[in-house]
């Protein structure tokens, strides 16, 4: 068994998505996980031990609010690295 924190996979994959229609923000690695790292700093993690709970935590990614929270977050970090990447 392993703890796991749904929120990191779901970050990752929205933050990919999101940036493909961005132009304007650089997309290395070091970038995208600052915007992760910011955007998991302001949400609620969602911890699960076992299979059946990654599938209910994954139910609960489905709600409209769940998203739009997700979106509103990945944004402001977008927003705060494009500002001041770190690095050259």
């Amino acid at each position: 068994m392993e703890l796991v924190n749904l929120m990191e996979d779901e970050v990752i994959f929205a933050i990919d998505k999101i940036l493909e229609d961005r132009d304007d923000i650089c997309t290395c690695d070091k970038c995208k996980l600052d915007i992760a790292a910011i955007t998991l700093n302001n949400l609620k993690p969602r911890y699960v031990v076992t299979e059946r709970g990654k599938l209910y935590g994954r139910v609960d990614t489905l709600n409209y609010q769940f998203s739009a929270d997700l979106i509103k977050e990945i944004t402001k970090a977008i927003e705060i690295v494009g500002a001041e990447p770190q690095h050259e």
